[in-house]
């Protein structure tokens, strides 16, 4: 499968803000990508033998957002078509990246690809470079996760042997929850308020013969189901190979109560097929996120003992 080269020392990450704004359950005091939380990634980056350009949404804000529409898609747009930058590290999601996407121009990206890294509303261009070029993209933290004390964590190792091409294998704990089973395809997903956003746009995520996760915070349950009846009535469940359920934090419920937890809505919608299921994967709006690389083809094992995503790269 055709995808972005892998970092090497002295590649350059880029690290813009197309899409920001107050994030519900992310401690930020406001909309904009601030230079401090910028400032805590790029030493680990350097650390880790790569080079940082900061573009010139860092630090600014219009309204909600890290810039206007046009500040925001400039920055991306040069980012995207620089061929020194080898990847993308957004400064973090929120809100935007729907109201730049179908202006951005992927004619110098598709001659000269790179990593695109991050998550949240970040899904948005994940999905647009699957569904229209089949290109890889990294579910990755973004720069408000590195820290000192966490730049040792194995879900930020994760997300450097995404980028330099090595093989990885997650290990995750049995839940109750999971259905037995494996499974050999393409990951793909993201975010389910993303995911049911673009249903019916050019960016629609393609579940067909796929492993789809899922992630969400700060929702209410009543809405949560709502937005996986849409993905299921869109037929998104239908020819799946695989479902991994990540974490589903700060989950809201109303004054009278919805009557199941987030377990027992996303159950519901899938426990007439007989593809695995895995709950309580460590990636999403969490501490713990581990990176995803998008677009390329994982092994998952689902057993009584507990479950194996597997990402092999070539030698």
């Amino acid at each position: 499968m055709f995808h972005p080269p892998f970092l090497k020392p002295s590649s350059v990450i880029g690290i813009t803000a197309p899409a920001a704004g107050p994030v519900i359950g992310i401690t930020c005091p406001s909309g904009y990508v601030s230079d401090e939380r910028v400032a805590g990634a790029i030493p680990i980056l350097e650390r880790w033998g790569f080079k940082v350009k900061v573009g010139a949404t860092v630090g600014t804000q219009h309204n909600y957002f890290s810039g206007t529409d046009d500040e925001r898609l400039a920055d991306l747009q040069a980012m995207l078509d620089d061929p020194n930058i080898n990847a993308i590290l957004m400064g973090r999601g929120g809100y935007g990246m729907s109201r730049i996407i179908d202006r951005l121009d992927f004619t110098a990206f598709l001659k000269n690809p790179k990593w695109i890294c991050g998550f949240s509303d970040i899904v948005v261009l994940h999905n647009h470079l699957q569904s229209r070029y089949e290109m890889p993209s990294l579910h990755s933290p973004m720069c408000g996760a590195f820290k000192p004390e966490t730049e040792h964590e194995a879900y930020l190792n994760t997300f450097h042997a995404a980028l330099t091409g090595e093989s990885i294998m997650y290990h995750i704990d049995p839940s109750p929850r999971n259905r037995p089973g494996t499974a050999k395809a393409i990951l793909t997903g993201g975010n389910l308020a993303i995911l049911a956003h673009l249903t019916g746009s050019a960016s629609e995520v393609n579940t067909e013969d796929k492993i789809l996760f899922i992630e969400d915070i700060g929702e209410y349950l009543y809405n949560a189901d709502r937005m996986l009846m849409n993905l299921k009535r869109a037929g998104k469940f239908d020819h799946l190979k695989g479902l991994i359920v990540g974490g589903f934090t700060d989950m809201q419920d109303t004054e009278r109560p919805f009557g199941q937890t987030i377990e027992e809505i996303i159950w519901d919608k899938v426990k007439e097929y007989d593809y695995p299921v895995c709950f309580n994967f460590p990636c999403g709006h969490q501490d713990i996120n581990y990176t995803l690389t998008l677009g390329v083809e994982h092994k998952l094992a689902v057993t009584n003992n507990g479950v194996i995503l597997e990402l092999k790269r070539e030698n």
